[in-house]
């Protein structure tokens, strides 16, 4: 269960119409590095992570992704505001109006939609998780760049916070991680019934002879093959 408070994370109160900031903030909603796709990841990994430590944090990061949502969702509206059709028109964004008008629509900067194919879930806690890091410098790269490309402060302001909750998360996203790993490297550790120094001996000089044998074989087909050609 969740407690909704009626307010944003962080203030947003953009003063200025700037339609191709618009067009471009909105990859952080609808993108492969925006905020809706880390919220449906996370909130999908979290049933198959191996203890609750792992399901807490997906819970939490994935539910706050959902409150960056909103946050971006605020700052598009506000940018288009009040917009003329000659604005949109200008701005590009005339496709989008004829199939939204200036309703909010999931897509990256160059207007393509939103698709599940932009995550994954495997099972696999390390894969997940190394995953979400991934995403989570990925987004702070994203808001990096839109941050280059404004010079208004009401926009810097709420970038430049999210910026730092992508940090924030690929930390706790790494903390987990190395919890994971050492986890499971002890389990596996527990688990397997290591050889004696003999039979590993043995067995390295098998190895060694089944490689000599092989790159052999290899050798003789590439003369063949060289003769015939």
């Amino acid at each position: 269960m969740w407690a909704y408070q009626k307010r944003l994370q962080y203030p947003v109160n953009i003063k200025k119409k700037d339609l191709r900031m618009a067009k471009l903030l909105v990859t952080q909603y609808g993108g492969s590095n925006g905020e809706l796709a880390a919220a449906l990841r996370y909130l999908n990994q979290r049933y198959t992570m191996p203890d609750n430590k792992g399901k807490a944090l997906l819970t939490d990061i994935g539910t706050e992704e959902l409150a960056h949502i909103e946050m971006i969702s605020t700052m598009v509206y506000q940018l288009m505001k009040d917009a003329t059709i000659e604005e949109i028109k200008e701005a590009g964004l005339d496709p989008h109006y004829a199939e939204h008008n200036k309703a909010l629509y999931p897509t990256d900067a160059n207007g393509v939609p939103f698709t599940v194919t932009y995550f994954a879930t495997t099972g696999d806690p390390l894969a997940d998780i190394s995953e979400d890091m991934a995403a989570e410098q990925k987004a702070r790269a994203v808001y990096e760049n839109l941050i280059d490309l404004t010079n208004d402060p009401d926009v810097i302001g709420p970038l430049l916070w999210l910026r730092q909750r992508e940090v924030v998360h690929y930390n706790r996203f790494k903390e987990l991680f190395k919890h994971y790993e050492k986890m499971f490297n002890v389990k596996n550790d527990k688990k397997m019934n290591f050889p004696t120094n003999q039979n590993s001996n043995n067995q390295s000089g098998n190895f060694l002879d089944n490689m000599s044998q092989g790159l052999n074989n290899m050798s003789q087909f590439l003369n063949n093959f060289t003769q015939e050609m």
